[in-house]
């Protein structure tokens, strides 16, 4: 499977971003910038590509000429995965609350006259902050060990809260109580996840005094389907300072085109687009062609440049499709050395055990155990 890297030579060559590492933003503070004039339709899939689509490639043909112009690109991106794959994210309601006490965050949301609550039991850390968050899906740390996080708050993202992961391929549940909010059905759970994942970074915010929280260091993260489900928290929404996606394979960080090509090429069974879960993404993404996808995966995850990210593979586990994870990271990582903060990237496909520290004055700190190095 060959990738566009043409495209990405030149821009390199050109240099057009031209910024140091200390001018490039660490995190942001909304949710989601917009540019203005920003054209950000999704694609249409009347083209098949066999490669990897361009991420500095606008719509229109287009090139991405300078940061802002990052930010339209986003979007467009942003557009195409919620056309083809997830369906859209709301935006913020207007009505979010929080409170917390006994060492329990609780948010609570009122939209279109339905109430939905988040509730996350926190663990604190000793000292006097102001603490780095990590937001683990449903597990305070997500799978990465707790010790892993020290001097860090750790706070779950309780996902069956806003919508459940049981009931299989193709199911929604109506009762859920994102659906009481948003009765339409029409999305896969990733968009009602990463709509909830914002929703509790928008209650550290509201209580971070009491918490002794810093909203400028949040981590996400989680492991195989909650691997995916911390990947596109992160990459919808710019609040998110650190994305470590662990063993989230097809639909995470793999791309669809690399995915199918290790399969045609190898017949080993892989997730793909044809074969993944239709309740974590739409039910109409089974019947696409990935070479006809004007987006792909390496662009989900350039969505958390110039952020910082990190991905972890499993090389035991076939399903998750490594190699193409791989290509799809060399491909994303394009983004980030274009921006001159390629040091914001890692990865580890190598299995055993890859350490992640936090530490209050920096994103994170990485250290490899001997065996990996």
């Amino acid at each position: 499977m060959r990738m566009k890297t043409s495209a990405f030579l030149l821009f390199l060559n050109i240099a057009l971003f031209n910024n140091l590492f200390g001018q490039v933003p660490l995190v942001f503070d909304v949710e989601n910038r917009t540019a203005t004039g920003c054209n950000t339709a999704a694609g249409n899939t009347n083209t098949t590509n066999t490669y990897l689509p361009d991420p500095f490639s606008f719509t229109n043909g287009g090139r991405v000429a300078t940061f802002d112009d990052w930010t339209c690109r986003r979007n467009q991106i942003k557009s195409d995965i919620e056309q083809y794959e997830i369906g859209p994210k709301p935006p913020k309601p207007s009505n979010v609350t929080a409170t917390y006490s006994g060492g329990r965050l609780t948010v609570t949301v009122v939209e279109n006259g339905q109430t939905l609550t988040l509730t996350s039991n926190v663990t604190m850390p000793s000292g006097t902050g102001p603490f780095p968050v990590v937001i683990g899906m449903n597990a305070p740390s997500g799978q990465l060990g707790a010790s892993l996080f020290s001097g860090v708050i750790q706070i779950p993202f309780n996902h069956d809260q806003v919508v459940s992961y049981g009931g299989g391929s193709g199911s929604i549940n109506a009762n859920d109580p994102y659906f009481k909010l948003y009765p339409s059905t029409n999305i896969g759970k990733y968009s009602a996840w990463s709509w909830g994942i914002s929703r509790l970074i928008d209650g550290i915010e509201i209580v971070k005094s009491q918490m002794n929280a810093d909203p400028k260091r949040i981590c996400v993260t989680g492991c195989s389907y909650a691997g995916k489900m911390a990947l596109f928290g992160g990459a919808f929404d710019e609040r998110v300072a650190l994305t470590i996606a662990q063993e989230s394979g097809g639909g995470g960080i793999n791309s669809w085109r690399t995915s199918q090509a290790f399969t045609t090429r190898t017949g080993t069974n892989i997730e793909k687009i044809d074969n993944t879960n239709y309740s974590w993404f739409k039910s109409s993404m089974k019947n696409l062609n990935p070479n006809t996808l004007p987006h792909d995966h390496h662009e989900l995850i350039a969505m958390i440049a110039p952020r910082a990210f990190l991905a972890l593979g499993n090389p035991g586990f076939e399903w998750l499709g490594d190699e193409s994870g791989y290509k799809s990271c060399m491909a994303a990582v394009e983004v980030w050395k274009a921006m001159g903060v390629e040091d914001r990237f890692g990865f580890d496909f190598t299995g055993g055990m890859t350490i992640v520290r936090l530490h209050p004055l920096k994103i994170t700190q990485v250290q490899r155990s001997s065996t990996n190095s």
